[in-house]
């Protein structure tokens, strides 16, 4: 096991390029299951969650190429459909979330899809309906087996078509039902369709491959069958979850940091919601440039006076992968903030960890918590704390760079699942941090 020391209190400096967004890669590497000739997809991330599923993609027959660093070849006209019901895929589907989003691209090419329950965070339930009723509307039968949690979909007889209105904007649930529904005969629509840039990516994606999809960037997506896909070259965008994490960092620590190529139309409101925490961000042509906070940032309040509620929504909302770095950065800002995670209910249950490093936090409900903030005046405590998740443990990395100390962060896997060497590019712009083993 891997754990993290990290050295807080040191002011960083210098330039940082964002990762390919991961949730991007999830879905356009799933893509390219819709067709027997090559794509070409640039800037991808090297992390954990992406290479498991270029590696299940492998399994199942997938002939890859690495081109460098980032870039890779896909041709899938050899697919071993077969693997599906193997033990090894069970274990090796189960092990990742962004797995379902195979099940899509395979029932429409091969007429069948099948994936265990996939794991993840640790961050509440996670629901599959959406997905199944999707692929149901489209004309696939469903099953689920209790005692392995295996599930599967069968259209033997090809996808028709279908009118829908989905229950809840979900985003890998609106990327299965478009990848399905591209190969179906006749026409589909998909209304409160999600539309953040990720998914208005793979639906690019899929019309430069021949796909008909119109509506992209809207919640209502109109999608015309054909009867095959060609290859393609795409680019995945720069993560807007890892940027906000830079912009989060660059405020708790004062450092100055300039974050670059990060694409400023596709970031929607993060900018907005650092700047109501007081964080200072110009745009120099695609960059983000934030300078030395020396006298801190102040929380503005709402236009009435009322405390700054700070909640996540579907795009073009603000992102729930960022809530817990809001929520970390909230603890040395000047006022207060309440913290609403709508979507996940255990996603805010780490903040017990920032309490022990002397954050002043009240967490009202598993959904909703109160930080009042420092200003400073009172700096966080180094401590030994271990990662839950994801977007938590980029917080208390970034808690543990701006405390006094030495801090200890275990489960660093979970962080490695969405940063590329982060240790290293941190270290690149003067961060006290190590990599040891335990």
């Amino acid at each position: 096991m891997e754990v993290f020391k990290i050295e807080g209190g040191t002011r960083l400096k210098g330039e940082v390029i964002p990762q390919g967004a991961k949730n991007e890669a999830l879905q356009i590497l799933c893509a390219v299951l819709l067709t027997t000739e090559k794509v070409t997809i640039n800037n991808i991330p090297d992390i954990i969650d992406i290479n498991k599923l270029i590696t299940l993609l492998g399994n199942l027959g997938v002939k890859i190429e690495k081109l460098g660093h980032g870039s890779y070849t896909f041709q899938c006209d050899e697919v071993n459909v077969g693997y599906l019901e193997t033990e090894a895929f069970k274990k090796e589907g189960g092990a990742l979330r962004g797995s379902i989003m195979i099940v899509g691209p395979l029932l429409a090419r091969f007429g069948k899809g099948y994936i265990p329950k996939p794991g993840g965070d640790k961050i509440g339930r996670r629901r599959l309906d959406t997905h199944f009723e999707g692929f149901i509307n489209l004309g696939a039968k469903f099953r689920y087996n209790k005692e392995d949690h295996f599930y599967g979909v069968e259209a033997p007889d090809g996808l028709i078509g279908a009118d829908m209105l989905l229950d809840e904007a979900s985003v890998t649930g609106t990327a299965n039902i478009v990848m399905a529904a591209v190969l179906a005969k006749g026409r589909t629509t998909v209304y409160n369709a999600a539309c953040e840039p990720y998914l208005q990516q793979l639906c690019k994606m899929l019309n430069s491959m021949g796909a008909k999809i119109t509506g992209v960037g809207s919640n209502l997506l109109t999608i015309e069958g054909v009867e095959k896909l060609g290859g393609c070259e795409h680019r995945i965008l720069p993560d807007m979850i890892e940027i906000g994490s830079w912009i989060g960092l660059a405020a708790m620590t004062r450092s100055e940091i300039t974050i670059k190529n990060v694409s400023w139309e596709n970031l929607g409101v993060i900018p907005s919601v650092f700047r109501k925490l007081g964080i200072t961000l110009e745009k120099r042509g695609d960059d983000i440039y934030i300078p030395e906070h020396k006298d801190g940032y102040e929380v503005k309040t709402d236009i009435d006076g009322s405390i700054l509620t700070i909640a996540d929504a579907p795009w073009p909302g603000f992102t729930p992968d960022l809530l817990s770095i809001v929520l970390v950065v909230a603890t040395q800002a000047k006022g207060d903030v309440l913290i609403h995670q709508k979507m996940f209910e255990s996603r805010l249950f780490f903040v017990d960890k920032l309490i022990d490093m002397g954050a002043k936090i009240m967490l009202c409900d598993p959904h909703r918590a109160v930080v009042i903030g420092h200003d400073f005046k009172s700096t966080l405590k180094a401590t030994t704390m271990s990662s839950p998740d994801i977007r938590a443990g980029i917080s208390l990395l970034i808690a543990a760079l701006s405390a006094k100390g030495t801090s200890t962060i275990q489960n660093i896997e979970q962080i490695d699942r969405g940063y590329e060497r982060i240790d290293e590019r941190l270290r690149a712009i003067g961060a006290k941090i190590v990599r040891e083993k335990q």
